[in-house]
């Protein structure tokens, strides 16, 4: 089945969550102090560039979500717990730093609209993702990216709360091991929509 084809490609966008260098760069401080499943991040990285090929020889429109945050991270000022203060704790996604940077693969190219402003796990989160869609009328949503049960997993969520049609491609994203994938996959994504493999995206 055609996932894309049959949700009618002018209402649907592929969605990059973070495919940045603290991931997907042998150097990232992520890659190397979370992802303990290496093949998974891997073969994930390699269905992504897949993945973002066919949306831009098939037109589908391409959003990238990055993350990154000023010096000293006032973003997230006096966070005592979580994501708030484990990030600056990390020094992770210092803008216009190595980290933050989109991985050399899959940086965006002229047309494909690059998120701003987001400062938490969802890629909504004070960003402009959401104008953006409703303004170009997108309905479907397809996530790919980092990490699954993280900021894809929030991002899933909210885009449904949201009204949108959420698609999670399973082998497209990576955790920081395979329980965690599996986990949100069999027991998360059908709450907030449908998962699909690389191949059932690209209808082969």
């Amino acid at each position: 089945m055609n996932y894309v084809q049959s949700q009618t490609k002018e209402k649907s966008a592929l969605i990059l969550i973070e495919t940045q260098n603290e991931w997907m760069h042998e150097e990232g401080k992520l890659y190397n102090a979370l992802v303990t499943d290496k093949d998974m991040m891997h073969n994930s990285m390699a269905n992504i560039e897949k993945i973002l090929d066919h949306a831009r020889k098939n037109n589908i429109k391409v959003i990238h979500v990055g993350l990154r945050f000023e010096k000293g991270y006032p973003e997230l000022a006096n966070g005592k717990s979580g994501l708030r203060k484990a990030i600056p704790n990390a020094g992770t996604f210092p803008i216009n730093e190595f980290g933050s940077q989109f991985y050399e693969t899959v940086q965006p190219i002229e047309n494909e609209f690059v998120v701003t402003g987001r400062v938490g796990a969802s890629g909504f989160t004070g960003s402009n993702l959401d104008v953006y869609l409703r303004n170009n009328k997108i309905e479907n949503l397809y996530l790919v990216g980092y990490a699954t049960h993280v900021c894809v997993e929030s991002t899933l969520r909210e885009a449904h709360e949201k009204g949108y049609n959420t698609f999670l491609i399973s082998d497209g994203t990576s955790a920081f091991n395979r329980i965690q994938q599996d986990y949100v996959i069999n027991e998360v994504v059908h709450h907030f929509g449908e998962h699909l493999t690389t191949k059932e995206f690209m209808n082969e």
